[in-house]
């Protein structure tokens, strides 16, 4: 990015954690884009700035779904996973994003 702005704690809030699956790698690989969790009340705009100042890179567009949570059956108790909110993240030619750094 051409003025690198300092991410704030917002912009981490609003990004929770990267989705880390076979069907998100296959994204990634075929059409540079990533997926991520994000904050249930994030717009895409906010979204789409948190993404740019947490990593620096430039974001094409962002897409937005709310999945929600299944009902699952835990030791003869009903029981109901969370809703969240899943964001793709397609990135402009040329940028990049190590998510596996550091581990």
């Amino acid at each position: 990015m051409s003025g690198k702005i300092a991410a704030t704690s917002r912009d981490y809030d609003i990004i929770r954690r990267p989705v880390m699956t076979e069907k998100s790698t296959m994204v990634l690989e075929k059409s540079n884009a990533y997926v991520f969790v994000v904050d249930k009340n994030a717009t895409k705009t906010d979204v789409k700035g948190a993404v740019e100042r947490v990593f620096d890179v430039e974001v094409d567009f962002v897409n937005t779904c709310i999945c929600k949570g299944k009902r699952k059956v835990f030791r003869g108790r009903l029981g109901k996973r969370s809703d969240f909110k899943k964001a793709v993240v397609k990135l402009k030619n040329g940028n990049k994003i190590e998510l596996g750094v550091g581990v």
